[in-house]
C-alpha cells in the first residue's frame, strides 16, 4: 500500500468516522490510538479491505504519511493536545502540519499555533460539527490556524465537508490562529440556545397546554415544513414519536439532568470578556446547571407555591403563537453571536467572513437550518452589518412574529412555565431597541458609592464627571470608567 495522504490520531467515534468518510471519497489514511488493541480492531472491523493503515506508534504513523505530512488529532481537549503535540515534533519536518479537531478553547489553539510555528511546522485548529453521522457522510469544517497550512488540508477538508443544495462545500478558511475554533465555540453556543428553546417550547405545550407526545410529534413535523425547518426540530419531531419495544415514550422515561461539555460555558465567558449581551445563550448553560440540582428542585416543589389553573385559551392557537415565538428567539440568538463574533474578530484581528461562516452552518452541523442561507444573503449584501435585526429580512420576521412572542411569554408567566432564553431573547430585544436604558441611574448609583464618574447627555462623549452626592464626598474620582 502507497503512504497514507493523512494520518489520524484517536479511534473514538468521531476519529473512526472521520477516516472512513476520507477512504470513502479517495483518501488513503494511516491512524493510531494509544491503546493500540483499538487499531487493531479497527483495521480487522470496520476499516477491513480499506485504504486504511493501521500504526502501532507515533513514529510508525508519522513514516507512513506523504510529505508535507498532515496528522489530525482527534482526541480530548485540554492538556492530551499538548501532550500529543510534544509526541509528535520530533517526528516531523519543517513545514509539516498538525491539525486539532477535538473541541479546543481557542486560546489554547492560538497558544498552541504560535508554539508549532516556532518549531518550523504548521498548525490547524478546527471546529468538526455533525456527531457521529456527520463525521461518516460529511461534517461541517471550521479550520483555522497557520494560513500556509490551508493550501495543503484544502483538498481534503473541502471533499470530507457536508455540501450544500448548490455543491458549496461547508468548510472554509476561517482566520488564523484560533479563529477556527472560536467559531465553533460560537456554534456551539447558539446550538445550547437552540435547544434550550426548543425544550421550553416543549414544556410550554406538555405542561402548560397539556398536550400529548403524539399530538407534539405532528406539530413539530409542520413545523419542520416551514421557517422552522432544522435538524434540532426534525429530531424532536422523531423523538417525541419515539416508543421502545414495550410501547413506552422513551422521552418521558429520561431523567431531567442535562448534561455539558463547556462549550457554551467558554461562549458565554467570552461574552463577558468582550462585554457582548450573550444573554440568551447564558440562560441556556444556567438553565442546564439547574437542571442538575434535581433533588434540590424535587424538594423545593414540595414547598414553594406557584400559579396551578390549567390554559383555558385555544390550543392550536397557542402552539402556532410558540413558533412565532421560538423564531423570533431563534433570530436573537443568532444576533448575538455574531455580535460575538464582531467583537472578538477585531480584538484578535481576525478578518471573519461571516456570510461564508452561515455557509459552513448550513450542511452537516448540529445547528443546520433553512434559516442560515438568509444569515449568508443579509452578510453577502452588507458585510459591515452590525446587528442581524437591523437586516430588512429579519427585521419583518421579528415584526410578523412579536405579537406572538408576548403572548407566549405572557401564558407562560400566567401558568408557571419557566422560559428563560425564550424571555431572555424577547428581554434583549426591548433592550436593544430602547433610545434610552435605565443605565443613566445605574451610573448615577456608582459614582454616589464609589465616585465612578459617567458621562453626559449635554456633553461630548469621552468627557466625565463626577457628583459630590452627599456634600462629604470631596472632589476625588476614580480613573477608569469602561463601557
Amino acid at each position: 500500500m502507497s503512504k497514507a495522504d493523512i494520518g489520524l490520531i484517536g479511534l473514538a467515534v468521531m476519529g473512526e468516522n472521520l477516516i472512513l468518510n476520507m477512504e470513502s471519497k479517495g483518501f488513503t489514511v494511516a491512524c493510531f490510538n494509544r491503546t493500540v488493541s483499538k487499531v487493531d480492531n479497527f483495521i480487522n472491523g470496520r476499516a477491513k479491505g480499506k485504504n486504511i493503515i493501521g500504526c502501532h506508534s507515533i513514529e510508525e504513523l508519522c513514516a507512513k504519511v506523504k510529505t508535507p505530512r498532515k496528522v489530525m488529532l482527534m482526541i480530548k481537549a485540554g492538556q492530551a493536545v499538548d501532550d500529543f503535540i510534544e509526541l509528535l515534533l520530533p517526528h516531523l519536518e519543517n513545514g509539516d502540519i498538525i491539525i486539532d479537531g477535538g473541541n479546543s478553547h481557542f486560546p489554547d489553539t492560538t497558544r498552541r499555533t504560535k508554539y508549532v510555528e516556532s518549531k518550523g511546522k504548521l498548525y490547524i485548529g478546527t471546529g468538526v460539527s455533525g456527531g457521529e453521522e456527520g463525521a461518516l457522510t460529511g461534517p461541517s469544517i471550521m479550520p483555522g490556524g497557520s494560513p500556509a497550512a490551508w493550501i495543503s488540508i484544502k483538498p481534503i477538508f473541502q471533499k470530507i465537508a457536508a455540501h450544500t443544495a448548490d455543491g458549496e462545500p461547508c468548510c472554509d478558511w476561517v482566520g488564523e490562529n484560533g479563529a477556527g475554533h472560536f467559531v465553533k465555540m460560537v456554534h456551539n453556543g447558539i446550538e445550547y440556545g437552540d435547544m434550550q428553546m426548543i425544550c421550553e417550547t416543549y414544556q410550554m405545550m406538555k405542561q402548560g397546554l397539556g398536550m400529548t407526545n403524539d399530538e407534539m410529534h405532528k406539530v413539530l413535523a409542520e413545523w419542520n415544513k416551514g421557517e422552522l425547518d432544522s435538524y434540532l426540530i426534525e429530531i424532536t419531531r422523531d423523538i417525541l414519536g419515539y416508543k421502545d419495544e414495550q410501547g413506552n415514550e422513551v422521552v418521558d422515561l429520561i431523567l431531567d439532568t442535562a448534561g455539558q461539555k463547556g462549550t457554551g460555558k467558554w461562549a458565554a465567558i467570552a461574552a463577558l470578556d468582550a462585554g457582548q449581551p450573550l444573554t440568551l445563550i447564558g440562560e441556556a448553560v444556567f438553565a442546564r446547571c439547574l437542571s442538575a440540582l434535581k433533588e434540590e428542585r424535587v424538594e423545593a416543589s414540595k414547598i414553594l407555591a406557584g400559579p396551578s389553573k390549567p390554559f383555558k385559551g385555544d390550543k392550536a392557537k397557542m402552539a402556532d403563537d410558540l413558533s412565532k415565538a421560538l423564531y423570533a428567539s431563534k433570530i436573537v440568538s443568532y444576533a448575538q453571536g455574531y455580535q460575538l463574533m464582531r467583537a472578538v474578530a477585531k480584538e484578535s484581528g481576525w478578518n471573519l467572513n461571516y456570510g461564508r461562516i452561515a455557509l459552513m452552518w448550513r450542511g452537516g452541523c448540529i445547528i443546520r437550518s433553512a434559516f442560515l442561507c438568509k444569515i449568508k444573503d443579509a452578510f453577502r449584501k452588507d458585510p459591515e452589518l452590525v446587528n442581524l435585526l437591523l437586516e430588512p429580512f429579519f427585521k419583518r420576521a421579528v415584526k410578523k412574529s412579536q405579537s406572538s412572542w408576548r403572548r407566549v411569554v405572557r401564558a407562560a408567566v400566567d401558568l408557571g412555565v419557566p422560559m428563560p432564553a425564550i424571555s431572555a431573547a424577547l428581554a434583549y430585544y426591548d433592550g436593544y431597541r430602547t433610545e434610552r436604558l435605565p443605565a443613566n441611574l445605574l451610573q448615577a448609583l456608582r459614582d454616589y458609592f464609589g465616585a465612578h464618574t459617567y458621562e453626559r447627555v449635554d456633553k461630548a462623549r469621552g468627557e466625565f464627571f463626577h457628583t459630590n452626592w452627599t456634600g462629604r464626598g470631596g472632589t476625588t474620582s476614580a480613573s477608569t470608567y469602561t463601557v
